[in-house]
Parts: structure tokens; sequence; C-alpha cells
């Protein structure tokens, strides 16, 4: 303790001790900790998770059940870590001597709250080089079926004799190209016919609709193919078309689903983080308390 020459005679000076009210290696322990039993968590739920799955979709969870399920198990992880991890950090500090007891209980929370932020820096960097290396491996696959998919389009136009363009373009040049008499042709090049059709539904599904003239067409290249009549040509080609509108309501509807399901993850992820700051913050106070307690007991028995 260090007095001013300079204060007035029976003055009180501050007392300021010299060590510092951080303890980085009960906070670092403790966050080691927490991150080992996440990780630890996390492949053990992950493991859980794949016995839900099956290639064999009447013997799979939904996808709404594994989602949820998924959300629940990352609040019990975040949980566990937390509590795990901050109880370490207030049982392996050091006793402060000479400090308020109200102060003892403010540096263990705040020593539990900070090793709860350094294991979740941990978590969330373990994650992101995971994510990382998986969209790395996704972004190749995706450029490998780009590429063959460029390769099939390039070849499929010609073994057709037609120019590899695009689908709008390749499209519209089909209706300026269309001749009067369908019937002759859709009998003289079968496979021109066909990948007419196929740019024609390629289309449908890009603009969300048919035109008229379209439908009509398709019901003529039908009708010439297949031998049926105009009306049962006609038929067929609505059957398929509400088949195409079937399919990308469900497209729709799954991705709708798959939306909600990560909307729900995340307001419970972000809840649990905050929940999980304070069952850390608690669990240090706890710790330190049941330390001290312990070396006073100590104490007194010797």
């Amino acid at each position: 303790m260090s007095v001013s020459m300079n204060r007035p005679e029976g003055s009180v000076a501050p007392v300021e001790s010299a060590n510092s009210a951080i303890s980085w290696g009960p906070i670092i322990g403790g966050a080691v900790a927490a991150t080992g039993i996440t990780l630890i968590l996390l492949l053990l739920g992950s493991g859980v998770g794949l016995t839900m799955v099956s290639p064999w979709s009447a013997q799979s969870a939904s996808a709404g059940s594994i989602g949820i399920t998924a959300a629940i198990w990352l609040v019990v992880v975040q949980w566990l870590s937390s509590a795990f991890g901050g109880y370490l950090t207030g049982r392996l500090r050091t006793k402060w001597a000479a400090v308020h007891t109200d102060e003892v209980f403010f540096r263990d929370t705040a020593h539990g709250f900070m090793s709860w932020a350094l294991a979740t820096i941990f978590v969330a960097g373990f994650l992101a080089s995971s994510l990382t290396s998986l969209a790395g491996a996704g972004a190749q696959a995706v450029s490998t079926a780009a590429t063959t998919a460029s390769v099939a389009g390039t070849a499929a136009a010609a073994s057709s004799g037609a120019p590899a363009a695009d689908l709008s373009t390749s499209y519209f040049t089909d209706v300026l190209l269309r001749p009067e008499q369908n019937r002759t042709r859709a009998t003289a090049d079968e496979n021109a016919s066909a990948a007419e059709i196929s740019r024609i539904l390629l289309n449908s599904v890009a603009q969300g609709e048919v035109s008229d003239d379209d439908k009509n067409y398709l019901a003529t290249v039908v009708a010439s193919r297949t031998g049926l009549s105009d009306a049962d040509a006609k038929a067929r080609v609505d059957v398929v078309l509400k088949r195409i509108d079937d399919a990308k309501a469900a497209a729709q509807k799954a991705a709708d689903q798959a939306r909600k399901a990560a909307v729900t993850t995340t307001l419970l992820g972000s809840l649990s983080l905050i929940i999980g700051a304070f069952i850390a913050s608690a669990a240090a106070a706890l710790g330190g308390r049941q330390r001290d307690e312990e070396e006073d007991l100590i104490r007194t028995r010797l």
C-alpha cells in the first residue's frame, strides 16, 4: 500500500490488490472442458439422428420430426456443456483473499460467462471449418454435375441436329419455326419433336404456366406419335401437365417446411445460447462458493 506524501494526515488511502481480478487458467480450462463435452454430445446426437433416417421412405422419420429432435438436442447439449464448463471454472480458481462476498460472487459469475463465451467461439470455429469443408465438397460436386449436364446437353443437341443454345432462346426459336403441318413434322423427325417437347415443358416450369398454343401443339404432336385421337391426346397432355404442377407444389411445400424448420432451429439456438450463458454463470458461482466453503472447512479442522 502506498500513501501520497501530500495526503492529509488521518485520511484513508484506497487499497488496490496487486493481483488481477481475472484468472485465465480456470476460464480456459472450463472452456476447453465445455468444448469437449459439446463435441462428444454432438457426435452422439449425430449417431442417434442417423438411426432416424432410412433410404426407405416408409421407415424414415419425417423432416419435421428430425428437425425438432435436432433442435431439442442442441438445447440439451448447450445447457449441459455450459453447466459443466462453468462449474469447473468456479471450482478451479484460486481463493480471492480480503475480497467482499458480493465481489466474489460477481467475479465467479463473470468468469463463468467468459468461459461460456470462449467455449462458444471454439465450437463455432470448429463448426465453421466443418461447414466450409462440406461447402467446398458440395461446390465441387455441383461444378462436376454442371459440367456433366453441359456435356450431355451438347451431345443431345448434336444428336438431334440442333445447336446448343440458351433454353429460352431455343424455346422461342421453336415457336418461330413451328410448321403448319405439325403431324408431318412429328412423324418425320421424332428426335427433334421429343427435344422440342422437352424444351416446352422446361419453359413452362420456368414461366409457371403453359400457353394454349403450346398445349394445342403438344396435343398435336402426341396424337401424331401415339395414334391417339385429338381429344385423348389433349387429355394426356392435361394429365402430364397436372403431374408437373403437383411436383412443383410438392417441391414448394418441402422448401417451405425446410424454411420453417430452419427458423425454429435458429430461434431455439439463440434462446439456448442465452440460457447457456446464464447456466454457465450460475454454475461458476456455485462452484466458486463450494470451493471457498471447502477451504474454510479445512482451515477450521486444522
